[in-house]
């Protein structure tokens, strides 16, 4: 919501010694002095405690999300009530006072944990700024602090636990490396976000693309690169979802901070994707899509006067006439993750055949009626449910029902006919994702199966279409990301990823990073999987 009463509420310019010390998400309420839901008054800084960020909080236990309990919309209700005793006075305020009242309005607070505004006039969430970009500033302001008390407690932390900061030390060829990944701090639910983004920060070909694009300045002059996205009067134009993307893949494995907060680029997925606004559980395969599309569209165009589209990535051929270009010309998106699909349709009363070629970024694979009531890969009774079952089931050969008759143009009406799925071409980057929920007549079910996968030699030779054209190297795939939804529904429930970088595998947990292991991946029980193409020659055979 774009609020109309940020230039008479937000007031404060960012100063330390206007505000509390230590880090923002850990102030108290200046009345009953609780650090939970901290908010910050936009007009006087004063702190009070506020809203919680959902309805419903859920807690991890070893890896298992659990929801405990419904949580009240305020915790103690002080930044409520510090908004409205300004706006009802006492009776013996003189005029003067009532005056300047008038021009400061305390209806505007950040969340100083995930830097969200809130206007309690308008009783929504806020996401445009005021002309001189005070929002933003203070947004920066806060994090700025986090990041200097978290750096302060990690210092002190590696002082005291020196024998634990040796767990988190590698050796490399004879050296010592420490981990520098970067986590994503969740803004309100948006975990579904944060596992994509780390998930496409470790395709390497992709991420390098955007990491070498130069800066593009949003705005000229005097306000040349700040960052004002969320000005009513700039409109859609105004934002790059491409410099955004460009700026958050930037801030990850740089090893200067332990969590980054992806906010800007939240509130310009707000702008042009409206299915995202809001802080409810969003789908992390459709947000993945939307994000594609949008990113593959920005770069067609010319963007603030640079042209993306003539910058190619190293190895990937940006073909203005390639079968896998969707909605127009070819860019770094159809030119790793594009694949073409070949699609047969069979009359079975006349046997006329229908051939079509449909260009893909995903495929969203089925998991076969016959597996979906095994929840885990211990289970005794029958086989595990595999990979390669669910690609068999999407390209085997299927009769349609009578609800997708095919139109027979020989018949001249629509017939019984069967289909199946070829892969024409395969993409530089296979994304698979597992179709876990399904509707009923009431309410969307997830099916909670385990899909046995492989690390690496995933061979796709033989769900081509034409497998002797190609080469045994180019059908080969190592997984490179996974994502992971925790819970029993796609509203709610938490996502987290697991990631190969730089041959070690991380799991990431929102701003929590953590090692892991190839035996801890392979038993997770995935939803997105990346595999990546195979570019160097292998001998051995490849099974899946």
């Amino acid at each position: 919501m774009e609020c109309p009463h940020l230039s008479a509420s937000v007031c404060i310019v960012p100063d330390s010694t206007r505000f509390p010390n230590g880090s923002p998400s850990s102030w108290c309420c200046s009345v009953c002095r609780s650090n939970k839901s901290p908010w910050v008054c936009l007009t006087c800084s004063s702190v009070h405690c506020g809203r919680c960020s959902s309805g419903l909080r859920y807690d991890d236990w070893e890896g298992h999300y659990f929801k405990i309990k419904s949580l009240p919309k305020y915790v103690n209700g002080h930044a409520k009530k510090h908004f409205e005793d300004s706006q009802n006075p006492p009776n013996n305020l003189k005029k003067l006072e009532k005056q300047e009242k008038e021009k400061q309005q305390h209806v505007v607070c950040m969340d100083c944990s995930s830097y969200s505004t809130y206007c309690y006039r308008c009783d929504d969430f806020v996401v445009n700024d005021t002309k001189m970009g005070l929002v933003q500033k203070v947004r920066e302001h806060l994090q700025n602090l986090e990041n200097s008390a978290f750096s302060e407690r990690h210092r002190k932390r590696k002082l005291l636990e020196s024998s634990s900061l040796n767990n988190k030390l590698l050796k490399i060829n004879g050296g010592t490396s420490v981990l520098c990944a970067t986590g994503l701090r969740n803004l309100g639910n948006t975990c579904f976000m944060n596992a994509i983004l780390q998930s496409l920060s470790n395709i390497q070909q992709f991420c390098c693309y955007f990491k070498e694009l130069p800066a593009v300045e949003l705005r000229s002059g005097k306000t040349a690169g700040r960052r004002m996205y969320h000005t009513r009067s700039q409109g859609d134009n105004s934002v790059s979802l491409v410099e955004e993307f460009r700026k958050t893949l930037c801030s990850l494995w740089q090893g200067s901070q332990t969590a980054f907060s992806p906010e800007s680029l939240f509130y310009v997925i707000w702008k042009i994707m409206p299915n995202f606004r809001g802080y409810q559980q969003q789908d992390a395969h459709e947000f993945m899509r939307y994000l594609l599309d949008h990113l593959h569209l920005e770069l067609q165009g010319d963007c603030n006067g640079v042209s993306r589209t003539t910058i190619s990535p190293q190895g990937a051929v940006l073909s203005t006439g390639s079968k896998c270009c969707i909605n127009g010309t070819s860019t770094v998106v159809t030119a790793i993750f594009g694949g073409v699909l070949q699609n047969e349709v069979n009359c079975l009363i006349c046997g006329t055949e229908s051939r079509k070629f449909d260009p893909f970024l995903d495929l969203s694979l089925d998991i076969p009626s016959q597996f979906q009531n095994k929840r885990t890969k211990s289970q005794e009774n029958g086989p595990v449910c595999t990979l390669r079952d669910c690609l068999r089931s999407f390209t085997d050969l299927e009769e349609l029902d009578e609800t997708e008759l095919y139109m027979c143009h020989k018949c001249k009406k629509r017939q019984k006919s069967t289909k199946k799925f070829w892969i024409q071409k395969l993409p530089k980057v296979l994304c698979l994702h597992l179709k876990r929920f399904h509707w009923t007549a009431y309410l969307r079910n997830k099916v909670d199966t385990y899909v046995e996968f492989p690390l690496r030699d995933l061979d796709m030779k033989c769900f081509l279409l034409e497998p002797e054209n190609i080469g045994p190297e180019s059908c080969l795939y190592d997984l490179a990301a996974v994502v992971v939804h925790h819970g029993s529904g796609v509203g709610s429930g938490h996502y987290t990823a697991y990631a190969a970088h730089e041959g070690r595998w991380f799991h990431f947990n929102d701003s929590t990073v953590t090692l892991t292991d190839e035996d801890t991946v392979v038993k997770a029980k995935a939803y997105i999987l990346f595999y990546v193409e195979r570019q160097t020659k292998s001998g051995s055979d490849a099974k899946l």
